[in-house]
């Protein structure tokens, strides 16, 4: 189905101009007045409207297309509007900017300039739909609050949905800020205990001293000012999961009695003798690399066995592929709606900084960016700046553009194959699924060394 224009012009002579811009691309629709234009508005659903300022009965002012802008902007919050203006009108075209307008054109009429604004507007349009649609399939997933379309993170959503019916302890890894808790709370979730109690402790934010009477819970008189016992999170998670948050940050003389309790499944309060049956899961989750706290002697090693028999480690946000884009827009709907701005959205730099960001701080710090952006953006689009992130244009142009990306995978490929068949062209192309001929010709096109001493490939001794 061909994309559609709204042409908002009450000049006959323009409106004729307009539409033979277009005609051979778009499906056009004129309109001469504000009633006109909202009715075919409602009819027609356009990607993108042309809106001159000068409507009657104010075809002299803007305040008939200004209110013209608010009406499309809160009826059809995805439509694309162009604001034409005149040469000398550029306080209009700003505040329109400003009310949610995604770009301006000046007259006289340049057809060339035009198709271009128009084209772009279209981009945009299109990429927002695709990105919505990558949201709504990730919401259909059965985990909480996880919105993820990378295949690496399907991958990890997939085992852990394996991994959740059996109650196996499940050490999660990752950066901070990757959503190590979410997982945590999804193995619950799907879990049999589902019904029973969460109970979440940070070993690293407790001091030392009152980490073991956390965990444990401790008798009457146990130690000064224990006026009462108390249980402790071990038991009062009883029945359904434990999650002990960045586990390596244990303490030394914590982790024997941690070992003891996942081995025999009792709990020793702090004063007593009295050992205390419990039936919990227990998951555990770390920032660290807890096989080199192993090595330096800092984790038990028997220990870590015990809490590792599945582990699953989550990407960062930058190796997830296309996540960014994704989770933003997702954060941008939630956070807008909490924060009663729900019609706001990304502009085209803003959506090139948030593919181009690193994303250090992961989520956490996505979900603060978003956040800051929804307060200060001043119009209905989120700008780069509004995320504190700077933009390199073409740099974001050449990751959208397709050709660039698929001979960047090839070429990958191609080196690939090379260096495990050692060279080998015959090898190779078979590996490829190529002829070798086709092989040649695509080394040929990407300057590609079709030997190891060429390719700086040292020589087996």
């Amino acid at each position: 189905m061909s994309k559609r224009i709204l042409i908002v012009e009450d000049d006959p002579g323009l409106q004729s101009q307009m539409r033979w811009c277009f005609s051979d691309q778009l499906e056009v629709t004129v309109a001469g007045d504000r009633e006109t234009a909202l009715a075919a508005l409602r009819r027609l659903e356009p990607e993108v409207v042309t809106l001159d300022l000068g409507l009657p009965p104010d075809p002299g002012g803007a305040s008939e297309g200004l209110a013209l802008l608010e009406d499309i902007l809160r009826l059809a919050p995805q439509t694309k509007v162009i604001v034409v203006t005149g040469r000398e009108d550029k306080e209009n075209a700003v505040k329109a900017i400003g009310m949610g307008a995604s770009d301006f054109y000046q007259k006289p009429l340049d057809a060339d300039i035009l198709s271009f604004v128009v084209n772009r507007a279209l981009r945009i349009c299109e990429l927002e739909k695709e990105n919505r649609e990558l949201t709504s399939q990730t919401n259909r997933t059965s985990i909480k609050g996880i919105v993820a379309a990378s295949p690496q993170m399907l991958a990890v959503c997939r085992t852990l949905e394996k991994v959740a019916p059996a109650d196996v302890t499940t050490l999660i890894t990752g950066e901070t800020g990757t959503g190590k808790e979410l997982l945590a709370r999804a193995l619950h979730d799907l879990s049999h205990r589902a019904s029973k109690p969460f109970a979440a402790i940070n070993c690293a934010a407790i001091p030392e001293n009152l980490l073991e009477s956390e965990l444990f819970g401790f008798e009457k008189g146990s130690f000064t000012g224990a006026t009462a016992g108390k249980k402790g999170k071990i038991e009062t998670a009883n029945g359904g999961t434990l999650f002990l948050d960045e586990i390596g940050d244990m303490p030394m003389s914590l982790q024997a009695k941690m070992l003891r309790f996942l081995q025999e499944r009792v709990v020793d309060r702090v004063g007593s003798n009295q050992p205390v049956p419990v039936d919990v899961r227990v998951v555990c989750a770390t920032h660290r690399d807890v096989k080199q706290l192993v090595d330096k002697g800092e984790f038990r090693e028997d220990l870590y066995y015990r809490i590792s028999e599945i582990t699953l480690d989550v990407p960062a946000l930058r190796d997830r592929d296309g996540d960014a884009l994704v989770i933003a827009q997702s954060l941008l709907k939630s956070l807008g709606k909490q924060m009663d701005r729900p019609q706001l959205s990304f502009a085209e730099d803003a959506i090139a900084g948030i593919c181009q960001y690193p994303w250090p701080g992961n989520i956490r710090e996505m979900i603060n960016k978003v956040k800051r952006a929804i307060i200060m953006a001043e119009g209905k689009r989120i700008t780069a700046e509004d995320l504190e992130l700077q933009c390199d244009r073409e740099q974001a142009d050449t990751q959208l553009n397709l050709r660039h990306v698929r001979e960047t995978a090839e070429s990958q490929a191609i080196m690939q194959a090379l260096h495990a068949c050692s060279y080998n062209m015959a090898q190779a192309a078979r590996m490829l699924g190529v002829t070798r001929p086709t092989l040649y010709n695509l080394t040929d096109k990407y300057r590609i060394e079709t030997s190891p001493e060429a390719a700086g490939v040292p020589s087996s001794i």
